[in-house]
């Protein structure tokens, strides 16, 4: 089912890997979830927020299966253009997770830089809950509160970053265990230096 909702990355779609402070932040953000958490190459993961899939094409040598989950069909379209370069087997569904959900289950599932999009954090949370296997893994990364400067551009900003005890919180109220919370990259910009953080956990 595609959304009826504006693409807010239609514009950037296509120059969006060209931008070297994003793709080392994504980089950071990638080399801390290999440390944090194991993968296996039986597992399937999900990468919710995939864009142009900078994230998942790095963890993919070291699972089975990742199903890219965006809501941003012109993302998507670059995703679909760097498929054969993915190296395991990959699903792309454009959905708003917000608002419908899938009917799989998920060793583990990961985020980068995509959750300040979204208006209610907590239901996202119990949703990623939900469709995790019982010790299932979450590696959500997001920015630490900024004063808005972080977006020059609207790109459907909810939250300006977040605080990392609230973030942690949610985590808890959605029933996730072993969480831990740490800087993984700082992202410059010319309007600053935005730390980012990840947090980790478990069904």
């Amino acid at each position: 089912m595609k959304s009826k909702q504006k693409d807010y990355f239609a514009e950037k779609a296509e120059g969006y890997d060209g931008d070297k402070s994003r793709t080392q932040n994504v980089d950071n953000i990638a080399e801390t979830i290999l440390k944090e958490l194991s993968f296996s190459k039986e597992m399937h993961i999900m990468d919710f927020g995939s864009g142009t899939g900078l994230l998942l094409s790095q963890i993919a040598p070291y699972v089975g299966e990742i199903t890219a989950v965006d809501i941003s069909a012109s993302m998507i379209g670059v995703l679909q253009s760097k498929m054969d370069t993915i190296d395991c087997k990959l699903q792309i569904v454009q959905m708003d997770l917000t608002k419908e959900t899938l009917d799989k289950k998920f060793d583990a599932i990961m985020s980068s830089m995509t959750i300040h999009h979204i208006a209610h954090v907590q239901a996202l949370f119990n949703t990623f809950h939900a469709l995790l296997n019982d010790d299932g893994t979450i590696a959500i990364a997001d920015l630490d509160t900024e004063d808005g400067s972080f977006h020059s551009e609207d790109t459907g900003v909810f939250h300006n970053g977040f605080d990392r005890n609230e973030f942690l919180s949610i985590a808890k109220h959605a029933g996730f265990r072993d969480l831990k919370i740490q800087t993984a990259s700082v992202m410059k910009k010319e309007t600053g230096h935005f730390p980012v953080f990840l947090l980790t956990g478990k069904k």
